[in-house]
Parts: C-alpha cells; sequence; structure tokens
C-alpha cells in the first residue's frame, strides 16, 4: 500500500472504518459457515425427501431422511457434483444386503431413487412366486405379527383404497444383518418371475419395499456403485400433503425411526 492510501485510510472516521472491518467480518463468518455446510452436504450427511410408495411399509410418501454419506467411505468433498463419480479418500466398507440406499437413477442420472439392496457383486439372484432366491436360496421369510400389522396399515390410512388389507401381505426379510419388512400383493402380477442372473462386479441389484408397486433392478437394470449417495439411516420429518384434496397429515410418531 502506498503512503497516500495509508494516510487517506488514516483521515477516514473510524465509524466507517469499524463498519467495512465488521461487513468483512460478516462476509467472512457466512462464507465460512455456507462452505461448511457444503462440505457436511457433500460428503457427510444429506437430507432427502420420499415422493413414492415403492418403499411401503417402511417409508412412507412424505417421510424426510437423513442419508449417511460417510456409510461406504469418506468423500473428497464436492467431488460428485463436477464429476460422474465421486471419489473416496479412502474406503471402509462394501453395501451389504439389505442395506437401504439413495443413488442416481441409472437410466437418468438427474433422478434419485431409494431402494434396498438385495444383492450384491458376484450374486445370482433370481423371483419364484413372489419370493427373492440369493444363490439359490430364498430369503428366510416370516409373516410380521399382528401388532405390526394394525401400526402398518394405521399408517397407510391415506391410501388404504391402495393398500386393502385383505390382499395385502406384510413379511420380515433375513437379510445378512439385519431385517426388512417386505410387503407383497397377492392378487397382482407385477412381480412376475424372474430367471437367475449373476450380479456384475461394481454393481448391486436393487427392489423396493413394496414390491408390487416397484420400479426397480427388476426393470432397468444394476445400479453401479459410483451412483450410490448414500445409506438411509433415520426419518426425521413425516408429513403428507395432498394439494388436489387439501388434505395434510403429520406423523409425529415416525420421527426419529432407525431404517433397516
Amino acid at each position: 500500500m502506498s503512503e497516500e492510501s495509508k494516510e487517506e485510510n488514516k483521515n477516514q472516521p473510524a465509524s466507517k472504518q469499524s463498519w467495512q472491518k465488521s461487513l468483512w467480518d460478516n462476509f467472512v463468518s457466512l462464507g465460512s459457515a455456507l462452505l461448511l455446510v457444503l462440505v457436511i452436504r457433500s460428503s457427510f450427511i444429506e437430507a432427502f425427501k420420499i415422493p413414492s410408495g415403492s418403499m411401503i411399509p417402511t417409508l412412507l410418501v412424505g417421510d424426510q431422511i437423513f442419508v449417511n454419506k460417510l456409510a461406504y467411505g469418506l468423500r473428497v468433498p464436492f467431488t460428485e457434483w463436477v464429476m460422474d463419480k465421486p471419489l473416496y479418500f479412502f474406503r471402509t466398507k462394501e453395501p451389504a444386503r439389505g442395506d437401504i440406499i439413495v443413488f442416481k437413477y441409472p437410466e437418468d442420472p438427474e433422478i434419485y431413487f431409494i431402494k434396498r439392496i438385495v444383492a450384491i457383486p458376484g450374486d445370482t439372484v433370481e423371483m419364484r412366486n413372489k419370493l427373492v432366491y440369493i444363490n439359490g436360496k430364498p430369503y428366510d421369510r416370516t409373516p410380521v405379527s399382528n401388532d405390526k400389522l394394525d401400526k402398518i396399515f394405521t399408517s397407510l390410512q391415506d391410501s388404504s383404497s391402495e393398500y386393502p388389507r385383505d390382499r395385502m401381505k406384510v413379511f420380515e426379510d433375513k437379510f445378512d444383518k439385519t431385517t426388512g419388512t417386505i410387503m407383497v400383493d397377492s392378487q397382482s402380477f407385477y412381480s412376475v418371475d424372474m430367471p437367475e442372473i449373476k450380479v456384475p462386479e461394481g454393481k448391486y441389484f436393487v427392489m423396493g419395499d413394496n414390491r408390487d408397486n416397484s420400479k426397480d433392478s427388476r426393470f432397468w437394470g444394476f445400479v453401479p456403485f459410483e451412483y450410490i449417495k448414500g445409506n438411509a439411516v433415520v426419518i426425521w420429518l413425516s408429513v403428507w400433503m395432498d394439494f388436489d384434496q387439501k388434505t395434510f397429515t403429520f406423523h409425529p410418531e415416525r420421527i426419529g425411526t432407525i431404517l433397516h
């Protein structure tokens, strides 16, 4: 800075210098806070809203969830926003059978889907009579208790006409380290039998828990690892709004629900 500029700054009123410093400090603070939020959203945790019923009864339309982006490793911030795939400082574990994941829809990467992993790289997968077979063996499946069934259909009261209790069957499917709640429509032919296929390296076979109302790997194929955003972990809000019918439903009992 020249002597002339220094002298000019000295001659500025103290109040003006103080205002300029305060403005700069606020700008730096706001910028730092925004950068921190973006880093967290890019590499640590992100919120998503459930737009469809493909994961009923685990997730309802209007559920808002947090997705753990650290689930499979520490990402280099912002790389997924400027590249086709995220880069990792290091990987911690591989996605597992039973994980609920948010991912880019392979046929249109601008859209995000949420499904459950049912088969991992190297597995063979097939469907017979609405039952999934992995490496030649069916998933261990048991009907849910009557108490749980009551809770599920109470939560579905807004959509009861779509899911009549007399024909919907709800089961617990046992995956490797978790148990998922699966719903099938006994009168639907949507879940047709699928011949055995092998999951390629680096890709995953996913399905919706609402087996007869889910567009998933049965129809469009596998999910590449680099398309996975993260593992869905918890519901932090559940609000369902029907603007056509002008109805509003709040499910406070679902807040804090751990997803598995």
